[in-house]
This record gives structure tokens, C-alpha cells and sequence, in this order.
């Protein structure tokens, strides 16, 4: 009888349960997930962590111990270089059994195995979940509650007075400026709605009055600018006279020009008629010479 007996043989001899832990071992650390029953995946567990666990301090001894158990060198160079850095913080835990179902001949139960800090995707959705986490506050008293519940029932009634100035007045700086320094007075909702109706009343005044004062100085600003363009026309009318002034003195001057045109034509003709004369004095001579001529023949 198994009284007391916690471990499951798994249906092997003990020789044989031995072959099985350390060859499944081996895989798991090369592979770092395996395809197995639940039954076997909780055997490997309790097998592989405390292998685990001795491969944080690299030394002769403690790789000794590990290869006594996997008899594969590739897999302990592997768990003390790999799978030891990527555990070095975790103080224990380092496998995962996520279940798949059932197994269609037999009906076992069937599983995944594999080491916690490879799987990276369920890291991140582990990191995800703890900042989506916050504390909620305390409860609040009823008075706390009463004080909110006040604040919205004023709220909703300023909207609508806003809309009725926005249609009535026109909105400028000043304006927007007069009803923010209006002073809100919060009072109780229960058996006090008459004071907010003054106040509002109130503020609607000063409203309108200082909209009335804005008007009036815009008024005053408009007249001095139609006075400005009133000056300007004046300038502009001497002017035009002091133009009228410069063209009746260009007038003389270009009667000055003709005249002094007409100098140079009258000089040019009296230079042309001497040298007229002159050719003609030539032929006359000739004329002279051939009469001298005929007497002498004679």
C-alpha cells in the first residue's frame, strides 16, 4: 500500500521514472517549452526548479551535481550561461503549466510546461495589469456629497444666461472681462433660489452697462477719424494750386526756348550767303580774262 507515499511513480520503475525526469529536463531547458500530461508536468517541476536554483552559482561543484541528474553537457552549458542570467532575480517559481485539454485516445489530461521568463508575451500583459491598477479613494461624508450636488445646479443654470447675453449684446474683450470679475455667490440649493435670481439679475445690469459704455466710446473713437480725413482734403487742395503755379511758369520758359531756336536759323542763313558770293566771283574773272583775250587776237 502507497500510504504516505506522495510521489508518483507514474507507472514506472524507480530506474526508469529517473530516465524519464532527466530526459524531460533536458528538454525543457533547451527548448525552454514542452508538450506533456499534467501528471508528468508536475513530476518535471519539482524535479527541474531546484536544478535551477543550484545553476545560480556557476562552480565546478554545482555543475558536477546538475549533470549527475540531466547527463547532457549541451543542457548544462546551456542552463548555467542562459537560463541562469534570465532567473538570476526570480527567488523561485520558474515554470508555468498552462493546461490544453484532453488527449483523444486515452482522455489524459494534457499540458504546456516552459520557464517563466522567456515567454514574453505574457510579461507584457503582466506589466500591463499592474499599471492599469489604482487605489480607490475613501468614502466621502454626506456633506461632501451635498457640496458637488450644489456646485451642478448652479452650473446648469449659467449656461442658459450666457446664451441670452450672446444674443441681446455683443461680445468684446471688456465684456467678457466684466463678467468674469462678477462675484458668484454659492449658496445653499434648499429654500434659497430668490438671492440666485437677484444676483444673476444684478450681473446681467453690468452687463449691459458696460456694453452701452463700449458702444459710446467707439462713437468718440469714429469721430476724430472723419475729422483726420477732413484735414487731409484740405492739404491736398494747396497742392493742387502749387501745381496750377509750376505749369504757368513752365509757360514762359518754353516761349525762352523758341526764341532762342529761331537765333541759331537767322545766324545759320546769314553764313550761307557769303559763300554764294564767293562762287560767283570766280566766274567773273573768266568772263574778264576771255575779254582781254579777243583785242590782243585783233
Amino acid at each position: 500500500m502507497r500510504h504516505r507515499n506522495k510521489i508518483n511513480s507514474l507507472g514506472r520503475k524507480a530506474a526508469h521514472r529517473k530516465e524519464t525526469m532527466s530526459s524531460m529536463a533536458t528538454a525543457l531547458i533547451l527548448h525552454k517549452r514542452i508538450n506533456t500530461t499534467v501528471a508528468k508536468a508536475k513530476a518535471l517541476r519539482v524535479y527541474v526548479e531546484p536544478l535551477i536554483t543550484r545553476s545560480k552559482e556557476d562552480s565546478t561543484h554545482s555543475r558536477r551535481m546538475v549533470f549527475s541528474y540531466l547527463k547532457n553537457k549541451y543542457a548544462v552549458s546551456e542552463l548555467f550561461r542562459e537560463v541562469a542570467q534570465k532567473v538570476a532575480d526570480r527567488p523561485g517559481g520558474y515554470t508555468r503549466i498552462l493546461k490544453t485539454g484532453f488527449r483523444k485516445g486515452d482522455g489524459a489530461e494534457m499540458c504546456f510546461i516552459e520557464l517563466v521568463d522567456y515567454n514574453t508575451a505574457m510579461l507584457e500583459t503582466a506589466e500591463e495589469t499592474q499599471q492599469k491598477r489604482t487605489r480607490r479613494g475613501r468614502r466621502r461624508g454626506k456633506k461632501d456629497e451635498a457640496a458637488p450636488a450644489a456646485q451642478t445646479t448652479t452650473g446648469k443654470e449659467k449656461p442658459a444666461e450666457t446664451k441670452v447675453e450672446e444674443s441681446t449684446v455683443p461680445e468684446t474683450e471688456e465684456q467678457t472681462a466684466a463678467v468674469e470679475e462678477t462675484p458668484v455667490v454659492e449658496t445653499p440649493v434648499e429654500g434659497k433660489a430668490e438671492t440666485i435670481e437677484a444676483t444673476e439679475e444684478k450681473a446681467i445690469e453690468q452687463v449691459k452697462d458696460t456694453a452701452a459704455e463700449t458702444i459710446a466710446d467707439q462713437d468718440e473713437v469714429k469721430v476724430p477719424e472723419t475729422e483726420a480725413k477732413e484735414v487731409k482734403a484740405e492739404e491736398k487742395e494747396p497742392e493742387t494750386e502749387t501745381k496750377e503755379v509750376e505749369a504757368e511758369e513752365k509757360e514762359p520758359e518754353t516761349g525762352a526756348e523758341e526764341i532762342k531756336a529761331e537765333k541759331p536759323v537767322a545766324e545759320k542763313a546769314e553764313n550761307e550767303e557769303p559763300t554764294e558770293e564767293k562762287d560767283t566771283e570766280p566766274g567773273d574773272d573768266s568772263e574778264k580774262d576771255a575779254e582781254s583775250d579777243k583785242p590782243a587776237d585783233k
